[in-house]
């Protein structure tokens, strides 16, 4: 029986890559997106566009119906969208801290919440969540979107915990560093909201760092993460957490090991 994924965030990046290789290796794909337009290029794979903005609570409700009524299931659910915004704590304001929170935990688990009655009817299914290697550990500037994927990864492993006897599975992807525009949109956040600030000249350096580093081809490409999405959803027994990309396990690793001013001074000197 084919499966049926629903995968938020498909008009970009990681996204959209994971849509078209999981419609190529045979899932029938709902990619889900604000922008549908974003998405036509998916139409040739087999991929259906579903719009979808995760901070609406009728347009989630419809999303997934719109699935079921289709499909009559939903077998993987990959919460992919989020988004980062970098700046010091000082300077970010607490609407923009709420929002980011609105987008990478509220609205995720708020579409989780409506797909798990299907899959718990089903007595099957896989939930699969982007986090990151921002997840594990912490960098200058990112305190409010690592805020979000720490919470993540907590709310994750105890989702887990709760849907195992339901034959649910719940699965943590966490990528390092990725080549996609993330890293220059949060830059240019970041220097948006440092100007004129005390943390200015620091987070203007940062923000130039980051540009160089995305601009680089020293980052993994997107195709990674999907592979590894399409590993997770054709695994018999996934792995609670897939740590991949660009300095991911290293980093990890070191943030484990390291007393923390230790690891505070490289990242601060990284940075």
């Amino acid at each position: 029986m084919t499966k049926v994924v629903l995968l938020t965030g498909a008009s970009s990046g990681i996204g959209h890559q994971t849509a078209q290789l999981l419609a190529e290796n045979g899932f029938k794909v709902y990619g889900a997106a604000r922008r549908l337009e974003a998405m036509d290029d998916l139409k040739q794979y087999g991929v259906s566009a579903v719009r979808l903005d995760v901070t609406n609570e009728d347009s989630i409700k419809q999303a997934v119906a719109e699935v079921i009524n289709q499909e009559g299931r939903i077998d993987i659910l990959i919460n992919n969208a989020g988004y980062g915004s970098y700046g010091a704590v000082e300077d970010v304001t607490i609407e923009e801290a709420k929002r980011q929170f609105d987008v990478n935990i509220f609205g995720l688990a708020a579409l989780t919440q409506e797909v798990l009655p299907h899959m718990r009817s089903q007595k099957s299914g896989k939930i699969i969540n982007v986090s990151s290697m921002g997840g594990r550990l912490t960098t200058m500037f990112g305190a409010w979107y690592h805020a979000t994927k720490y919470a993540l990864e907590a709310f994750s492993d105890a989702l887990r915990m709760e849907t195992k006897s339901f034959g649910i599975d719940v699965i943590l992807v966490e990528p390092g560093g990725i080549k996609t525009p993330w890293g220059l949109i949060a830059a240019d956040h970041l220097r948006k909201s440092a100007k004129g600030g005390a943390y200015e000249q620091q987070a203007s350096k940062t923000a130039d760092g980051m540009v160089r580093q995305y601009s680089s081809n020293l980052l993994s490409d997107p195709q990674v993460i999907a592979k590894t999405m399409l590993k997770a959803a054709n695994a018999r027994k996934p792995r609670a957490r897939y740590l991949v990309g660009f300095g991911a396990k290293p980093l990890v690793f070191l943030h484990s090991i390291l007393p923390t001013r230790a690891f505070d001074f490289i990242i601060s000197r990284a940075s």
